[in-house]
C-alpha cells in the first residue's frame, strides 16, 4: 500500500482521482485557520477545481493549526509527511463512493510551533484572503453581539507581545501589512453562524481597537468581510475511519477525510485584494447570503440537534441508527414542516418542503453515519444559533412550541451525562460556566432555563412555555424519552 506524497501519486490506483495540475508550480494565495475535516471536505475541494483550471496557480492554499494539542500536531506532522495531500471519499446514498485526492493545500503551519513566523507568513503579499473555520462558539461576541474583550481567553491574549489567538494573528499580520504597504486581506469566515461575516468583523475590529485603535481605523477602511453559507455533511474520523479508508482505497493515508456527495457554498462577493474564479467551480456569488444561511441553520443545523440530543439519551450514537426510528422521523417532519419553514423566506429558486425532504434523505445515507455525540456537543453555542429564531418566532406567533420544549429539556438532561439506559458519556460543553451547569442540575427543572445559553431569548415572558418545559423534563426523568416523545407526536399539529 503506498503511502501518500507528491512522488507517489502516480503508484495509487487507479480508481482514484489525483489532481491533473502541477503542484510544484501552485503558490498559497489563501491562507485557512484551523484546517478541520470539513474545510478539507469543503473549502479545499472547491479550490481544488480551480487549480485544475489554466492560469490559476496563485490559489493554493496555506494550512494553519491553531490549537496547541496532540490531535492538532498529528495531523500537522501527517499533512507535512504526505505534502499537504490527503484522500477525501465521496459517499453517495445510492452509488458507488468516490476516491480523490485533493492538492490544493500546498504547504501547512502549526501555528504554536512559532506564532511569530505565522505572522510573518500571513504579511506575505502573496495571502489575498484568510478563511477561516473556529466553530460557532469561537467568535466571542455575546448575545448582544458584543465582543467580550473580558474573556479570560482574550484578556490574556491581548496582554500577550505575540498574540495566540486568531484575531491576535491576523490582527498584527494585518498591521505588519500596513506600516509595509502591502495592502490588506480578505477575512472570510466559513463558520455555521448568522451573518458569519459582520460577526467576524465585530470580533476583529473588537480585538484591533482595544490593541490599536488607529489599527483597526485602517482595517475597518480597507479589510472585507464577506458572508458565507457551507454546507457538507461531513463526520468525525476515528482511527477505525483511518483503518477502513485506507483499506478501501488502497492508499496508506494518515489524514483521510470522508463526506456526502452532496456540497453547497453561498458567498458574498466582496473582497478587497481579488479572488479565484470559484463561480466556475460551482460557488454561488450573490448580494444577500441571509436567505440561504438562514434555512440551512434553521433547517439542516436545527434538525442535527433534533437529532444529537433525544438521540443520545435515547441510546444511539450515529445518526444512521437512529434515521432509522420512526418516532424521531416524525418528530423531524413535524419540526420542518411546523416550526421552521413558516418562519422563513425561502431564496429564488429554493421550495422549502423540498429542502426538508432532502436533508432527510441525507441524514439517511448509512455511508456518513456521524457521530451524535459529536452532534450534541457543545450545544450551548449551537443552540442560540440553530434554534433560537424558530424558538422566538413560534411563541411570538402562537404556535405550538413542543417540539421546541422538548428539545430544551433534553438538552437539559442531557447535561447530566448518563443515558435512559444508565449508560454514561462525556459531556463536551466548553461555554457552560459551573453556575450554568448547578442551574441545570437545579432540583427545580425550570431553573435550567436562566442557564447563558437562553439569554435573550425571552422564554421567561412565556409561563406557558415555561411549564411546559418543565413538564417534559419531569416526563423524561419519570418515563425516560422514548415514551415523552411519543406523547408529543401524537398530538396534532
Amino acid at each position: 500500500m503506498p503511502a501518500l506524497a507528491n512522488s507517489t501519486l502516480g503508484q495509487l490506483p487507479a480508481p482514484i482521482i489525483v489532481p491533473t495540475y502541477d503542484r510544484a508550480a501552485i503558490r498559497p494565495g489563501i491562507a485557512h485557520m484551523s484546517v478541520g475535516n470539513f474545510h478539507r471536505a469543503h473549502q479545499a475541494v472547491y479550490l481544488d477545481r480551480v487549480l485544475a483550471m489554466p492560469g490559476n496557480a496563485e490559489w493554493g492554499i496555506l494550512g494553519i493549526g491553531i490549537m496547541d494539542d496532540a490531535r492538532e500536531r498529528a495531523k500537522a506532522d501527517a499533512l507535512h509527511a504526505q505534502d499537504g495531500l490527503y484522500t477525501l471519499t465521496e459517499c453517495p446514498a445510492d452509488a458507488p463512493d468516490t476516491v480523490r485526492v485533493i492538492g490544493s493545500i500546498v504547504d501547512y503551519l502549526h501555528a504554536p510551533d512559532d506564532r511569530a513566523a505565522t505572522i510573518r507568513r500571513l504579511a506575505d503579499p502573496a495571502i489575498r484572503i484568510v478563511s477561516m473555520t473556529v466553530t460557532e462558539g469561537g467568535y466571542y461576541v455575546d448575545e448582544a453581539g458584543q465582543f467580550q474583550l473580558d474573556h479570560p481567553t482574550i484578556a490574556e491574549d491581548l496582554a500577550r507581545d505575540v498574540p495566540h489567538t486568531v484575531f491576535g494573528l491576523l490582527t498584527e499580520a494585518l498591521r505588519l501589512r500596513r506600516d509595509g504597504g502591502v495592502g490588506p486581506f480578505t477575512i472570510l469566515s466559513c463558520d455555521n453562524l448568522p451573518h458569519n461575516g459582520h460577526v467576524a468583523r465585530t470580533a476583529f475590529l473588537s480585538w484591533a481597537r482595544a490593541r490599536d485603535a488607529a489599527l483597526a481605523d485602517w482595517i475597518a477602511a480597507h479589510v472585507t468581510f464577506p458572508c458565507t453559507m457551507v454546507d457538507r455533511i461531513t463526520p468525525a474520523v476515528r482511527d477505525a475511519d483511518i483503518a477502513r479508508l485506507d483499506a478501501a482505497s488502497g492508499v496508506d493515508d494518515r489524514a483521510p477525510v470522508f463526506c456526502e456527495d452532496f456540497i453547497q457554498w453561498v458567498v458574498e462577493d466582496s473582497f478587497c485584494a481579488g479572488r479565484p474564479p470559484l463561480e466556475a467551480a460551482g460557488v454561488l456569488f450573490t448580494k444577500d447570503v441571509a436567505p440561504y444561511e438562514q434555512v440551512k441553520l434553521r433547517m439542516l443545523n436545527a434538525s442535527h440537534s433534533m437529532l444529537g440530543l433525544p438521540g443520545v439519551l435515547m441510546g444511539y450514537r450515529v445518526v444512521s441508527d437512529i434515521m432509522r426510528d420512526p418516532d424521531v422521523i416524525e418528530l423531524l417532519e413535524r419540526y420542518l414542516g411546523f416550526d421552521a419553514e413558516p418562519l422563513l423566506t425561502a431564496p429564488p429558486g429554493m421550495e422549502l418542503h423540498e429542502y426538508g425532504a432532502l436533508l432527510l434523505r441525507r441524514f439517511r445515507n448509512q455511508a456518513i453515519s456521524d457521530q451524535l455525540l459529536r452532534i450534541a456537543s457543545d450545544s450551548a453555542s449551537k443552540l442560540p444559533v440553530f434554534v433560537k429564531d424558530t424558538a422566538t418566532g413560534t411563541l411570538a406567533r402562537g404556535g405550538n412550541p413542543v417540539r421546541i420544549a422538548f428539545l430544551l429539556a433534553c438538552f437539559a438532561e442531557y447535561l447530566r451525562g448518563t443515558d435512559d439506559s444508565g449508560a454514561a458519556y462525556t459531556v463536551a460543553e466548553p461555554h457552560l460556566t459551573p453556575d450554568d451547569l448547578a442551574l441545570a442540575g437545579d432540583a427545580d427543572p425550570g431553573r435550567a432555563l436562566g442557564m447563558s445559553v437562553f439569554a435573550g431569548w425571552g422564554l421567561e415572558d412565556h409561563p406557558a412555555f415555561v411549564a411546559l418545559f418543565v413538564r417534559l423534563r419531569r416526563a423524561i426523568r419519570a418515563d425516560g424519552v422514548r415514551p415523552t416523545l411519543r406523547a408529543i407526536i401524537a398530538q396534532p399539529g
